[in-house]
């Protein structure tokens, strides 16, 4: 409710002055419906509740009714999310709702892994994330220097998974051609091609945090006594990190040319064909 109420210099109380002009009563207003009413006080204390007022100085603190609207100002997304969309057109429909890839796989709820194969998989994960941050730390581009200890990096993370497996007495083995393609794939990619690379750097971590997080969750269900491995944990809050590695690429990519943009985007397939072979581990005999 805006309370409105008289100003000592435009109204007149009854005991000051009351010689020279009558006294105003007190009024509140409430806005209900679009419309404005009113309670004014009368003099013996009785109250009238939507009446017109007229002779009244009135002042609005906070009412929607005379507040003047402002658009809220838009904000520039930046090159992100043109990666983004482009990735999500290229999960299924039951991955996301702009989903239009025809599903090849069992949906992750009827996947029946095992600890062999998981550890498969993580394994090639590693080896593949291992390659992300080397690039970055060598920094081909200067612009691969701006990626670097983001928050996102997970070979430490895996690097104490498979030790935890290791104590529990399972074997880990070495890393399979999945993960060895896209690790030789990525390293020579980064050497000629940055928008290229960029392209991977993004869907490999960003789809880690969003797609990757219910995968592992599904699995530790299954086969782990839902035991929430080290993969799928960040340090602080994971939606500023994310936001502050947006920022950072939308700098790194503010200065590509449209052609060079869309180069970046005709690469995202093939980010996803690399890391769909290492996710089929999981599921493969």
């Amino acid at each position: 409710m805006a309370s409105i109420s008289q100003s000592p210099r435009s109204f007149v109380s009854g005991r000051h002055r009351a010689a020279s002009r009558p006294s105003l009563p007190v009024v509140y207003a409430s806005s209900l419906g679009g419309q404005l009413h009113c309670l004014r006080l009368g003099p013996r204390g009785s109250s009238r509740i939507g009446l017109p007022l007229r002779r009244v100085v009135v002042y609005a603190t906070t009412t929607d009714v005379h507040k003047k609207r402002q658009a809220p100002v838009a904000r520039d997304r930046g090159f992100v999310d043109e990666m983004r969309a482009v990735a999500m057109r290229l999960h299924t429909r039951d991955q996301a709702k702009e989903g239009e890839k025809e599903a090849d796989a069992p949906p992750v709820a009827k996947w029946e892994p095992s600890v062999e194969r998981y550890l498969r998989f993580l394994v090639d994960s590693k080896l593949v994330y291992d390659t992300l941050e080397t690039i970055v730390q060598e920094a081909a581009y200067p612009c691969y220097a701006e990626l670097r200890n983001t928050g996102l990096e997970r070979s430490e993370k895996l690097a104490k998974d498979l030790e935890w497996f290791r104590d529990q007495g399972h074997t880990i083995p070495e890393p399979s051609s999945p993960g060895v393609s896209y690790a030789s794939y990525l390293e020579g990619l980064a050497k000629k091609d940055p928008q290229a690379f960029i392209c991977h750097f993004f869907n490999i971590y960003f789809g880690h945090a969003a797609g990757g997080r219910r995968i592992g969750s599904k699995v530790a269900e299954k086969i782990l006594d839902n035991k929430e491995l080290e993969f799928y944990k960040w340090d602080g809050d994971l939606s500023q990190v994310l936001q502050n590695v947006q920022d950072k690429l939308n700098r790194v990519t503010c200065s590509w040319s449209r052609e060079e943009k869309d180069h970046c985007l005709e690469e995202t397939r093939k980010s996803f064909q690399y890391s769909g072979d290492i996710l089929s581990l999981i599921l493969s005999s």
